[in-house]
């Protein structure tokens, strides 16, 4: 593949999947900086983030039949990768922290009611998660949990604004009517 940088993200994840080091390098070149932003946003460090893109990249190398451009774009499906893999950093870090006998990063009260609570609020709201539709997840993850804006969602998702939008919405009332069924009350 003589011209690189005038192939297609497609083309290149060929050539990638017929071990193309340069094609790699091109893909890196192209959408390193989007990933690390991201993981910089969900992770809080720039180090952390770092090993996001590192991981991210070595997974599409190791497998890049992983993209299938009829679901959506590469730029789509790193953007995912690395927003897994950076909430997985996150958690390992709050859980390494705790081994060491470090504060709880998410506990506000110390005590011991009080984490418990929290721990308790934070599995109604992964199986409210689990009931939402694939979209409204992973659009409601990327604008509350990964920061982007509605117009940034709707980049990464490579959908129209206005979709995401109605996602987010509609799956914020279905969270809220999950989190009542479940007696979470949090209107204070």
């Amino acid at each position: 593949m003589p011209d690189r940088q005038a192939a297609s993200d497609a083309a290149l994840m060929l050539a990638v999947g017929r071990s193309d080091q340069e094609a790699l390098e091109e893909i890196y070149r192209r959408h390193a900086g989007s990933v690390l932003n991201l993981a910089a946003r969900v992770a809080g460090s720039s180090a952390l983030a770092e090993e996001v893109v590192q991981d991210v990249f070595t997974t599409v190398w190791k497998s890049p039949a992983t993209f299938d451009p009829a679901k959506g774009s590469l730029r789509t499906l790193l953007l995912s990768i690395g927003h897994r893999r950076a909430v997985d950093v996150v958690r390992s870090e709050v859980s390494r922290k705790r081994r060491e006998g470090g504060t709880d990063v998410h506990s506000q009260s110390g005590s011991a009611e009080g984490e418990v609570l929290q721990m308790l609020q934070a599995q109604h709201v992964q199986q409210a998660m689990g009931a939402l539709s694939d979209g409204e997840r992973r659009a409601i993850e990327l604008a509350y949990f990964g920061g982007h804006t509605y117009r940034e969602v709707a980049q990464i998702l490579d959908e129209p604004e206005g979709t995401v939008k109605t996602r987010i919405r509609a799956g914020l009332r279905r969270l809220r009517t999950e989190m009542v069924n479940a007696g979470v009350n949090n209107e204070n």
